[in-house]
């Protein structure tokens, strides 16, 4: 007989127990171990049905001839607390010579006859072990696949969650996660990105995703050659799913242009990943470094006239042409939405006329407040708005030459002018302080360093009034009680912790005060208090 057969015929005189765990085995994609503990655990259910659940009966299937073994174990022990599962020395001893504590007595029973209620009982347990297995087995092929694009089969719809069926594992595309108006039926292929992989008790353990931003990144890199090899880079993303995206793109090569490559030939590229995303318009900008530029670009197709950065705030004013407004902020603000979501900045869009009229509106409020503080005629009060003063202050502390260098300025016309600032604002600290007394701010939170009085008065009106009342707030709190604009954040939080200080000198003044107490004691021949031994 050749040796092919009888390899055949071993095969055929397996036990039929065997060719299960291995038909089970590779049908669910899991090890044959697995199914085989997973039998041992149902037949082991079985015989503690039969025999009595207080008993510890273990199985055992032969890996090779398939054999079932069923026994009984019981643990030596000094004393005796569970009559089922253990005996005493001398009883062990009898039964087996030289039984120690910590041994194993084994008593062999007879196989079951499984009954039609044990039956079933051990194929849920078996099923169960199995799901389990093959759950498990699927989170550890997936686990390392987050943010890869799959494709799939709709297996089901419930409820408008999509059950995608990934080949070896089944996924879950939720509602929130398709893309507004799109439908899915039975056996529809589905493309998606895996947008995280969890190990739960139940149900699907890879979840996807089409509304994630990095779906579309994975889209172009598929389609865009230049993307996958890395010479083009997606920096940024913002996406209204099934509406409107914008990707900003940087090339790594400074002879290739990012936006073209992006597009494609009559923008086939470009369309097909469109037409994944159910018409999805996209706007592809070139990515920069400087802000501006880079905002600019992002409000396309609207044209912008002049851009004013205030980055402490991380906000920018963005001025465009009258006839452009529409087409910058866009349909129910969608254009500078989503500009403001690429770009990280908080936006703000004037028309040209506008931005006239609040610059007119700030130029007279300026010049009033210089009329009405330093008695001078709207001529002078002009020419120190048009100069960039902006405040009394800077009128007071700004150097005489500052003042000579405007056009007909004397050098006695500049000390009377900083002389009339320092004079107001000396009157109007005089008031402040005042007011700040009134109102029960202490002279201890008056002295801390930052703080004009201007701001303690705010303080003051808002409950601030001591210096732990300081002390207690965060810096963008001081920020918002303060006049508007008079502090920036850093500064503010120098501020609190200036407040702070007193709080970490009284905690080292306590632990001196505590070692002083001690190094007393020893000078005296006395050991400190404390825990003695008797």
């Amino acid at each position: 007989m050749s040796q092919m057969t009888m390899e055949t015929d071993a095969v055929h005189a397996r036990p039929e127990l065997l060719q299960v765990a291995d038909t089970v085995a590779r049908d669910k994609g899991i090890d044959r171990e697995e199914v085989l503990e997973a039998m041992e655990q149902a037949i082991q259910k079985a015989g503690r049905s039969r025999y009595g659940q207080e008993h510890d009966i273990r199985v055992r299937i032969d890996r090779i001839s398939g054999e079932i073994s069923l026994a009984r174990y019981l643990e030596v022990v000094e004393e005796v607390e569970n009559e089922a599962t253990q005996l005493t020395v001398p009883a062990a001893q009898r039964r087996k010579a030289g039984a120690q504590i910590g041994d194993e007595l084994v008593d062999p029973l007879p196989p079951i006859d499984f009954g039609r209620i044990a039956a079933q009982t051990a194929k849920q347990v078996i099923v169960h072990k199995v799901r389990e297995a093959e759950r498990k087995r699927q989170y550890d092929e997936f686990k390392d696949r987050v943010g890869e694009v799959v494709n799939g089969l709709v297996k089901r719809v419930e409820f408008g969650n999509v059950v995608v069926d990934l080949n070896r594992a089944e996924a879950l595309l939720r509602r929130e996660e398709t893309i507004p108006r799109e439908h899915f039926n039975t056996g529809d292929r589905v493309r998606a990105y895996i947008v995280d992989v969890r190990e739960e008790p139940r149900g699907p353990q890879v979840f996807l995703s089409r509304t994630h931003s990095q779906f579309m990144v994975k889209l172009f890199a598929q389609e865009v050659p230049e993307i996958y090899e890395g010479i083009i880079e997606i920096r940024a993303v913002a996406r209204d799913p099934g509406s409107r995206a914008k990707i900003a793109v940087f090339s790594n090569d400074s002879s290739i242009d990012p936006v073209g490559p992006c597009i494609g030939m009559r923008g086939s590229r470009v369309q097909a990943v469109v037409g994944e995303l159910q018409g999805e318009k996209i706007d592809i900008i070139q990515w920069s470094g400087d802000p501006a530029t880079f905002i600019v670009n992002g409000l396309a197709p609207a044209e912008v006239a002049k851009v004013v950065l205030d980055e402490e705030a991380n906000r920018i004013e963005v001025v465009v042409p009258d006839e452009q407004l529409s087409l910058a902020i866009g349909r129910r603000g969608q254009n500078v939405r989503l500009a403001s979501q690429l770009t990280g900045w908080d936006i703000d869009i004037l028309t040209e006329e506008e931005e006239s009229q609040r610059r007119t509106e700030e130029f007279r409020v300026r010049s009033q407040t210089f009329i009405d503080a330093l008695n001078i005629d709207d001529v002078i009060a002009h020419l120190l708005v048009t100069e960039g003063f902006s405040s009394i202050e800077d009128v007071a502390f700004v150097p005489v030459e500052d003042l000579i260098d405007i056009e007909g300025f004397e050098e006695d016309v500049a000390q009377e002018l900083r002389g009339r600032a320092r004079a107001y604002l000396a009157v109007r600290d005089e008031e402040d302080n005042r007011k700040r007394v009134e109102l029960g701010v202490t002279d201890e939170l008056a002295a801390v360093d930052g703080l004009k009085p201007s701001m303690l008065v705010a303080l003051g009106e808002q409950g601030v009034k001591t210096l732990d009342d300081l002390a207690d707030l965060a810096g963008d709190e001081l920020m918002e009680m303060a006049p508007e604009g008079a502090l920036k954040l850093e500064r503010a939080n120098e501020i609190i912790m200036a407040a702070r200080a007193h709080w970490f000198a009284d905690e080292r003044g306590a632990g001196d005060e505590a070692g002083d107490a001690t190094d007393a004691a020893g000078e005296a021949g006395e050991a400190p208090a404390g825990p003695r031994e008797g």
